[in-house]
């Protein structure tokens, strides 16, 4: 009787993974150059050709040659790309690694061809000791780490050269960029159990599982954005020595940070360098390229801190739902520094200098990045890296102390975003909240109602001189133009300009507030329904991409209320220089300013006799024990309205008229008597400086129309 073959099919299976994994890093070589493979960029960084060898003779050496008879591929490759193991022998120190011209690509890609070879062969011996089948899962795990190492070092190399090259014509990113969420998540603590528990393949450094403490916390369901830390620049995050642990202010100092790595400022556009090349600065994107102590100083700024690893973890297990980008975009920093697990016990052999012998002086990470290979990551990975490193794909996810018991509570975006604006500004030297919370749906109502009071005169004035001038200012729109309103609020004065142009092709209202933002383009849709009205919500202060789909003319903004002069200076220049490439060449902008003149006017304009005004300014506070459950007493706090002078702005401030203690969450702010919130301001113009202003950002003024007095004035810039 003859006997039937049956196959292995644990062997087709193992044979088929170590292809799929060693194919990898081929692929993100392929279309390199022999250059871009040889060249290193730094001590940190190996070239590419190093990589693709170094992940081949990890199989020989810690795998291969445990057989006895075993005859290397070539023994002086045991010294060349040998990294760190002291038990194997002599090694090319890292730093040098770029000065090994010899053995070529060529030469790598044919020792790794003979490598998978032998391994193929030795597969289909049916490895099935436990230590075998571990070395094995390590070796496809090494070389998937080797994978993002190839794209991270290839980065810092292209990012070297003044041509900005790119590595690749599309980013090689495993998953796309999943959309924020908005929430903050909190978490009851308690003794939780983290650690890999032992099923399935896992790092040494990974176990054992263990039960840790956690007092309740809550952690971001998004990533911190390049938007969100351009705020953070913008705020001189870079230059307050307050913000940063003190070996990451030496840090700064040293190597004069002043933004994550790859970025550039030209003026006051920023770009970055990615494997694509060098674009500019997508806002929305998650923040890549920091180090701990950056992560760290952005979270003391912001009023937050970094999770621990084992809140992370934790996190991860009971709520991954809940979380946008938990992997597949950026490493996550924690608070936890690299050490081992109580009872942990490195890989036996050789391999127990895979990780344990790195545990001092290192940060963990977790998460995982776009560049990770899919399979890699786990929710019990620990990564981890010196503290001033970032040339790997880094960012962070915010978290803060959570005093409340119970199940998980969520915010959505805007609510979060009022929440770290408010703990930011309250953390403050001077205290500060910036002024676009004040527009809830009451404190839209109360702006309507201050702006036809006999003392606020702006808005009286600007209608009347917009009603006077709408035909100048509308004579230059051309066909299928799109006017594009920055805080639009309830749209009124926009209907003076859509008189005007009646063949105006669509009008973009931009506001912070939903309410009033779908309330105005109802209102607008009903009256003008021959215009496309397509109203979009947002922070007119980070402004995104205009859609793609609109109408081909010239591009208007339109920022009226002198609403400009409640941006600082340095805001205001970044505002309209955004405006400018949002909304393209050859686009106007027609900018309403409030004019500098006497400050009684000024200040009656401000504080009212029937407080108005001041009920506009304290119903931030309202809305605060709203929306933040904020505990601020009305009573402990008064309007004030000033006109400072060296500044040429007014102010409006709340003050503390007696001591009093605010509880906003888990984070408590302490005023004195006398002290202030400083609420808004609004600056003052002349021709001179709107001229200077529309300069700086890129724009040239066009036109200047005044109206009487009190006088205001609309001008028209020109891209």
């Amino acid at each position: 009787m003859n006997a039937r073959f049956e196959p292995d099919t644990r062997v087709a299976s193992d044979v088929a993974r170590f292809r799929t994994v060693r194919a990898g890093m081929l692929a993100l070589a392929q279309g390199l150059s022999p250059e871009d493979l040889s060249a290193q960029s730094m001590p940190d960084c190996s070239p590419g050709k190093w990589h693709l060898a170094h992940t081949s003779w990890f199989f020989e050496a810690l795998i291969l040659s445990a057989d006895p008879d075993y005859q290397p591929v070539d023994p002086r490759f045991q010294q060349l790309f040998n990294s760190y193991y002291e038990a194997l022998g002599e090694r090319v120190p890292r730093a040098e690694r770029g000065l090994m011209t010899r053995p070529s690509v060529d030469e790598v890609l044919a020792y790794r061809r003979e490598i998978d070879r032998r391994m193929a062969a030795w597969l289909a011996q049916g490895p099935s000791s436990g230590l075998q089948r571990y070395l094995f899962e390590l070796g496809l795990h090494h070389d998937q780490q080797h994978q993002e190492l190839f794209l991270m070092d290839l980065l810092n190399l292209m990012s070297r050269s003044p041509l900005d090259p790119a590595a690749y014509a599309v980013e090689p990113r495993q998953a796309s960029l999943e959309a924020p969420r908005g929430d903050v998540v909190a978490f009851d603590g308690g003794l939780v159990l983290i650690g890999h528990d032992g099923a399935g393949f896992a790092f040494d450094n990974e176990g054992p599982s263990h039960r840790v403490w956690l007092e309740p916390f809550a952690l971001a369901a998004d990533l911190v954005t390049n938007g969100d830390w351009l705020g953070f620049i913008a705020d001189g995050g870079y230059a307050r020595p307050e913000l940063w642990l003190s070996d990451g202010w030496a840090t700064v100092k040293a190597e004069g940070w002043t933004a994550p790595l790859y970025w550039h400022r030209d003026g006051d556009d920023w770009t970055v360098m990615s494997l694509t090349g060098r674009a500019p600065i997508d806002a929305t994107a998650p923040v890549r390229h920091i180090s701990f102590y950056e992560a760290d100083a952005y979270a003391r700024w912001a009023g937050k801190r970094l999770p621990s690893e084992a809140e992370w973890e934790h996190a991860a297990t009971t709520a991954p739902d809940a979380f946008s980008n938990l992997s597949g975009e950026v490493w996550q920093w924690t608070s936890s520094a690299y050490a081992p697990y109580p009872g942990f016990q490195p890989t036996p052999g050789t391999a127990a200098e895979y990780n344990g012998k790195f545990m001092a002086n290192q940060m963990v990470l977790r998460g995982g990045a776009f560049a990770t290979p899919p399979g890699h990551d786990r929710i019990t990975y620990r990564n981890f890296f010196y503290p001033q490193q970032r040339w790997a794909f880094m960012g962070l996810r915010l978290a803060e102390d959570a005093p409340q018991r119970g199940a998980a509570s969520t915010e959505d975006e805007q609510t979060a975003a009022f929440r770290r604006d408010l703990v930011a500004g309250l953390s403050r030297d001077q205290k500060t909240v910036p002024p676009k919370w004040f527009y809830d749906a009451e404190g839209s109502r109360l702006f309507e109602e201050i702006t036809a009071l006999p003392e606020y005169y702006p808005t009286r004035q600007e209608t009347a001189l917009l009603r006077d001038r709408a035909a100048a200012l509308t004579a230059d729109f051309g066909p299928d133009a799109v006017l594009v309103e920055f805080g639009s609020g309830a749209s009124e004065k926009t209907r003076l300009l859509l008189d005007a142009a009646p063949d105006l092709a669509a009008y973009v209202p931009l506001d912070i507030s939903e309410s009033a933002l779908l309330d105005a383009a109802t209102r607008i849709r009903a009256d003008y329904p021959g215009l496309r009205v397509q109203p979009v919500l947002g922070d007119f202060e980070h402004l995104a991409p205009l859609p793609d789909d609109l109408p081909q003319g010239r591009r208007i903004g339109f920022f009226p209320g002198s609403t400009i002069g409640n941006l600082q200076p340095d805001e205001a220049e970044r505002f309209l220089a955004s405006a400018r490439r949002m909304l393209g060449e050859g686009a106007l902008f027609i900018l309403g300013v409030d004019l500098v003149k006497d400050p009684a006017t000024l200040v009656a304009a401000y504080d009212d006799s029937q407080g108005v005004t001041a009920a506009f300014n304290l119903n931030v506070l309202v809305r605060a024990n709203a929306e933040l459950d904020a505990d601020f007493d009305l009573d402990a706090f008064a309007h004030r309205a000033v006109w400072n002078p060296d500044a040429s702005r007014m102010e409006m401030h709340l003050q503390a008229v007696e001591s009093t203690t605010v509880r906003i969450g888990s984070d408590n702010f302490r005023f004195m008597a006398g002290e202030t919130i400083h609420t808004e301001s609004s600056r003052k113009f002349t021709e001179d400086t709107v001229t200077a202003l529309a300069a700086a950002s890129g724009w040239t003024l066009a036109r200047f129309d005044v109206s009487p007095d009190p006088a205001v004035a609309l001008a028209v810039l020109r891209g």
